[in-house]
């Protein structure tokens, strides 16, 4: 039987993860989260492999990095997918919760999980999840801008992506420890931040007390990403 496959590709400067995931039937494909940078190295990749990209689907407007979305539809034709909630102008698809794309012989369903943004969404395919800046390997994104809410952060995991199950592998946004993955099970029985052992008050009040730094490409990344990663000139 053949399985979905799945290419993790990183950005060294972000520590962003891009994924390339394909049919290895119809050989189309899709990119979640590329980076402008590393847009020709994704684009050869997908070359390569004798891969058609049908989909670019962003799980969030990000504030670290602009988005190569706009670039690679420009030079592909491939359509862009935000959530409904993104507020993104310029998007093909804007997706609504528990909606799918086809991709070939599979589905890909969206999960609109708030939070670290208001516009969050994770998406899910077979026994993965690609949980953006959500959920983290042992950690979550942070909620302190953008429209971010702890509570919902914290209601977006334990009631949505800690229903699948235990499993089901679980992809992020980013990591900067060298980790790739984890699982459901995993995260549920060991995250520090919002594992089944801590309470939404623990979850709320400890990001609360978080201090951390203006991100430094926010005021360039954010314009250009509510635009789909249209540079304005």
């Amino acid at each position: 039987m053949h399985s979905i496959k799945i290419r993790q590709l990183f950005d060294y400067d972000t520590w962003t993860y891009t994924y390339l995931v394909w049919c290895p039937i119809t050989e189309s494909c899709i990119l979640i989260d590329p980076v402008l940078e590393q847009m020709d190295r994704d684009l050869t990749l997908i070359n390569n492999l004798n891969l058609k990209l049908e989909y670019i689907l962003e799980t969030h407007v990000h504030a670290d990095h602009i988005t190569a979305a706009n670039a690679i539809r420009g030079k592909t034709g491939a359509k862009i997918v935000y959530g409904e909630k993104s507020g993104v102008k310029g998007a093909d698809i804007l997706m609504k919760d528990n909606e799918s794309i086809i991709l070939g012989e599979y589905k890909i369903l969206g999960i609109m999980t708030p939070g670290h943004t208001s516009g969050c969404i994770s998406y899910q395919t077979e026994n993965y999840i690609f949980t953006g800046d959500t959920l983290f390997i042992g950690g979550t994104g942070r909620t302190d801008f953008q429209g971010g809410s702890a509570n919902n952060t914290y209601d977006s995991i334990t009631k949505k992506i800690f229903k699948f199950p235990d499993d089901t592998i679980v992809y992020p946004g980013h990591n900067y420890n060298g980790l790739t993955c984890s699982t459901i099970g995993e995260e549920k029985k060991t995250n520090p931040n919002v594992g089944l052992h801590v309470s939404k008050e623990e979850f709320v009040e400890n990001e609360k007390n978080k201090k951390r730094p203006y991100p430094k490409k926010f005021d360039v990344a954010v314009p250009a990403n509510m635009l789909c990663g249209s540079i304005k000139k």
